[in-house]
């Protein structure tokens, strides 16, 4: 969605609302991991006090907050479906537990909307999940999120774009 521009200037273009909604899933889901916060406590929060508001001086992009509540809510109601195909998409020198809470919040948002919203195209999921893991790490964590979110997708929805090892 664009705004009209002055003379001369670019159009001003609005923050993708569904990306804004899937960086606070990611952040609501590494807090509630680390502090032990359920998915009610965590969900009015974020709604009440993070989502399109200033924080510390930092302003949260608005997020769509059904997408927001969809996610964290699929992910906790799924999360014994989801770790086991994320434990299966990885190496067996990278188990589930080796990944910090940033990294394991990122992959079951991901592997939740690759198994639940077949209305979202893969390469929309990888790549939110990928640009997300971009904002958070500079080594190899992105394409890690990218390799087992294209075998999870590969797997759950028969699409992707390496080939299957199998």
């Amino acid at each position: 969605m664009s705004e009209p521009a002055s003379p001369g200037q670019p159009a001003v273009r609005h923050a993708n609302k569904r990306g804004a909604a899937r960086l606070a899933a990611v952040q609501a889901l590494y807090q509630m991991d680390v502090a032990g916060s359920g998915v009610f406590e965590i969900t009015a929060e974020y709604e009440a006090f993070r989502l399109g508001k200033e924080v510390d001086g930092a302003l949260y992009r608005e997020a769509d907050a059904q997408w927001f509540r969809a996610i964290l809510a699929g992910v906790v109601e799924n999360q014994k479906t989801i770790d086991p195909i994320i434990r299966e998409a990885l190496t067996e020198d990278w188990p589930l537990s080796r990944l910090d809470s940033t990294l394991r919040a990122i992959l079951r948002a991901g592997v939740y909307e690759l198994m639940k919203r077949e209305d979202v195209p893969v390469a929309v999921i990888v790549s939110e999940y990928v640009d997300i893991a971009k904002a958070f790490y500079e080594e190899d964590e992105p394409k890690l999120v990218n390799a087992v979110l294209d075998r999870v997708s590969r797997r759950v929805r028969g699409e992707g774009r390496g080939k299957d090892a199998s």
